[in-house]
Order: structure tokens, then C-alpha cells, then sequence
């Protein structure tokens, strides 16, 4: 009988041997409208990838792209930021800061995060019965903050050059700011705990195209203090910890594993497949971000079947500890997420069916 989605992932992210590697492959709603038909077309001959597609139940001219997603229309979040977008089914930038003056700050409240999410209210009721759900048909629970818990939400909330200025200059107001985003994370992540789930995924975009965005000292003094504490409960409950970012973040991710990462999810390219090997293979479970830049939107599929191929020689192990993922946006024609499929169907199995050897 073969195990379970959920033991699978687990295996593979601890090192005892998977029978696959996990492969995700998401289309986001911009690619989606972009193509339409015509995607659908490629997502059905791959039951393996999307087990759970309906062809024909997407609306294409009606479709909801959801806050902060839609083209044209501002959106006021719960902490009080703007965020508008130009392209449909893309996230959009937050245009106005609510504490670009700390002037505001005796105004400004965090939304409590019993009752709200980020862009909209929260049922933890509901959370907890899904997790159920999932947990007796032997799936995997997730839970997780949302993406830019932390150093992005300080942008968003300052706006970026003002938080700049605030790190450069050790601004006492910065720590009151820092102090109630824990706070406010931490106490979605007891939720979490609380439902026993198996992965906790935090993600936020620490990289610029070649470097960190803020310098590891910087990341040291004003981020991973808040890392390890909202860290520290889930590794002590056996909790896997998911991180994703975005850019270059070969200089961080020793300090992520030290806070409690066990998953970390780098771009494959800009951090380089071969500096991802030498210093981290083995060492984490490794959720390679396959490119989205240049290869997978314009490449040919014989170089995305390559891209793939070498990943997973180069990363993989019978013993596991690499997944693939990839995003998918314009203007990535159909044909590259077909060969993208494809390679993810025929390598998923590589480190396990006897072609992979050590």
C-alpha cells in the first residue's frame, strides 16, 4: 500500500527516505486569465500535477482576483495599508503607509488576529474543522503566516525608505513596531499549534537580484530575534518550519536554519544550484523555487526539461530532502508549463525508482 501524501512530504523533509519527491506546480490567476482555455487544456493531461482540477468551472469573465490582486481598484487592509495593482490576478504595492509619519502611532492599532486576517475576516472554527478534515484522510496540515509577517510588514507599515532610515538610525519607535508584530504572530501561531499541524510556513522576500535586501547584521538585530521566538514553540512540538523568500539569501539562510527553519524555499538561479549544493544540501530540506525569470517563461521545453533534470540531479537523495515548486506567470505560454509538468512527472521519481544514484 503506498503511504500517504502527508507521510511522504514528512519523510522527505526530515531525510528518512520518501518514495517521490513533492512537486507543486502553481498558475497564478494573471497566467490564467492570460490563457484560459487553453491552459486548461494542458492542467487536465496532468492528473499527477493537479489531481483536484475541474476543467470548466472557472468563469472567465466574472472571475473575483480578489483583494489587493485587482486591477484598478485600491484596497485598505486590516492594518490600515493601501495596496493597489495593475495587472489582474498579480499582488499589488502598498501606495500609502499608515505610519509614514510615527506621528500616527497613538492612532494606529494592530487588527486582532482572533477575529482578522490580513484582507478579511478569519474563522479559526472553520481552520480547525478542515484541519481535521485533512488530518483523518491522512493529508498534510499546514498552517503558517501570511507572506511578509515580518521585515515586509515593517515596509509596508513605514513604507520602505522610511524603514530604511529607521534600521539605519536604531529609531527607539522601530522596537514598539517589532514588539507588536510578534505579538500579533504569535498569536496565530499558538493557533496553529494548538491544531497540531505538521508544517508552519513564514515567508517574506529578504532578496534583491544578487544580494539581501538589508545586511545579515541588519537581519541579526531586527529580525531574527522575532524569528526564534515565534520559532521556538514549533520546533519543540516536532513542527516542521517552511520559509519561504524571494532574491538572493545565500548570506541568511544559516542564520534561518539557527532561528528554526527546517524548509527553506530559495529561488533556484539567483542564488545558484551549485552554491545551494556545496553549502546547504543535506544540511536543510530544500524547496527549490525553479526559475521564473528567464528559462520557464521564455525558454524552449527542452530547456526546462533540462533545468529541471540537473536540479534534481544536482540537490536530490535517496534519502529526500528536495521538493520543486514553481510559479507560473506571464507571460509563460501553455506549452512551457506542459514541459514544466512533464519534467516534474518524470524526475519526481528519480532518487527512488533506481535511476538516481549516489
Amino acid at each position: 500500500m503506498p503511504i500517504t501524501h502527508r507521510e511522504n512530504y514528512l519523510r522527505n523533509a526530515s531525510f528518512q527516505s520518501p518514495e517521490y519527491m513533492p512537486a507543486f506546480l502553481h498558475i497564478s490567476n494573471a497566467s490564467w486569465d492570460q490563457w484560459r482555455d487553453d491552459m486548461e487544456e494542458v492542467v487536465a493531461r496532468h492528473p499527477t500535477i493537479w489531481p483536484e482540477f475541474e476543467k470548466g468551472k472557472r468563469d472567465w469573465d466574472h472571475f473575483d482576483f480578489g483583494p489587493a490582486h485587482t486591477k484598478g481598484v485600491p484596497f485598505k487592509d486590516a492594518w490600515g495599508c493601501v495596496w493597489e495593482s495593475s495587472v489582474n490576478g498579480i499582488e499589488g504595492v502598498v501606495t500609502q503607509a499608515p505610519l509614514e509619519s510615527w506621528d500616527s502611532w497613538d492612532a494606529w492599532h494592530a487588527p486582532d488576529p482572533l477575529k482578522t486576517g490580513d484582507r478579511g475576516p478569519v474563522d479559526w472554527d472553520a481552520i480547525r474543522g478542515d484541519m481535521a478534515r485533512r488530518r483523518e484522510a491522512g493529508e498534510l496540515c499546514e498552517g503558517g503566516l501570511p507572506h511578509g509577517f515580518h521585515f515586509m510588514r515593517l515596509t509596508y507599515l513605514r513604507g520602505f525608505g522610511n524603514m530604511m532610515m529607521d534600521m539605519a538610525t536604531e529609531h527607539p519607535m522601530l522596537w514598539r513596531l517589532i514588539d507588536a508584530l510578534y505579538e500579533h504572530n504569535r498569536v496565530i501561531v499558538d493557533q496553529y499549534l494548538d491544531m497540531g499541524v505538521d508544517v508552519m510556513a513564514i515567508g517574506e522576500d529578504l532578496g534583491t537580484q544578487n544580494a539581501s535586501i538589508i545586511s545579515p547584521e541588519m537581519f541579526r538585530k531586527y529580525c531574527k530575534p522575532s524569528y526564534e521566538k515565534l520559532l521556538a514553540p514549533c520546533r519543540a512540538k516536532g513542527c516542521h518550519v517552511m520559509m519561504h523568500s524571494d532574491g538572493y539569501i545565500m548570506d541568511l539562510i544559516d542564520d534561518l536554519i539557527m532561528a528554526g527553519v527546517t524548509i527553506v524555499n530559495p529561488q533556484d538561479l539567483c542564488n545558484g544550484v551549485d552554491n545551494l549544493r556545496r553549502e546547504f544540501k543535506g544540511r536543510i530540506c530544500i524547496r527549490l523555487d525553479v526559475d521564473r525569470q528567464t528559462v520557464v517563461p521564455f525558454g524552449t521545453p527542452q530547456e526546462i526539461h533540462d533545468l529541471v533534470e540537473e536540479e534534481v540531479r544536482l540537490l536530490g537523495s535517496s534519502r529526500g530532502g528536495l521538493e520543486l515548486i514553481v510559479g507560473v506567470y506571464p507571460p509563460t505560454p501553455p506549452q512551457n508549463v506542459d514541459a514544466l509538468a512533464a519534467a516534474f512527472e518524470e524526475f519526481r521519481t528519480y532518487w527512488f525508482d533506481g535511476r538516481g544514484k549516489e
